[in-house]
């Protein structure tokens, strides 16, 4: 085999490669989820990307129906469904929908993400604790 051949190869290899170090993860955000619950009528959904070569976590999250402007949002963690955690990761600009952005994660950070122990929560004046909230899962 010549050089070429096994250069395309190798190139090959690592473009197929990349995108299996990527994981696309969701999360569908009600009032219901908070904790306690709301009777908010908002609702939101997330798409997220965590491509673990570059630790980078991207998300693109839509919302509607909330109670007012919303005045946080953050990634909670590490806890279950109907368990409270502390803010693990901030979602800046969250003012107003969609609400696009990328963080650097830790490994513990991952390890969290990954294993279904974040939430995404979104905050309002009349629910400074959260009016919003959905697990994230693969």
């Amino acid at each position: 085999m010549n050089k070429t051949a096994i250069a395309v190869l190798a190139l090959g290899a690592v473009a197929f490669a990349s995108p299996a170090g990527a994981e696309k993860l969701k999360a569908t955000l009600d009032g219901k989820a908070e904790v306690p619950a709301t009777t908010s009528g908002g609702t939101g959904t997330a798409d997220l990307n965590y491509d673990a070569a570059s630790k980078k976590l991207s998300w693109t999250v839509t919302y509607s129906g909330l109670s007012g402007p919303a005045t946080a949002a953050h990634f909670h963690g590490p806890a279950e469904a109907g368990k409270n955690a502390g803010v693990a990761v901030a979602i800046p600009n969250a003012a107003s929908s969609p609400v696009k952005g990328e963080a650097t994660l830790t490994d513990a950070q991952a390890a969290d993400l990954l294993g279904g122990k974040y939430y995404i929560n979104i905050h309002t004046a009349a629910h400074p604790g959260g009016e919003i909230r959905g697990q994230v899962t693969k």
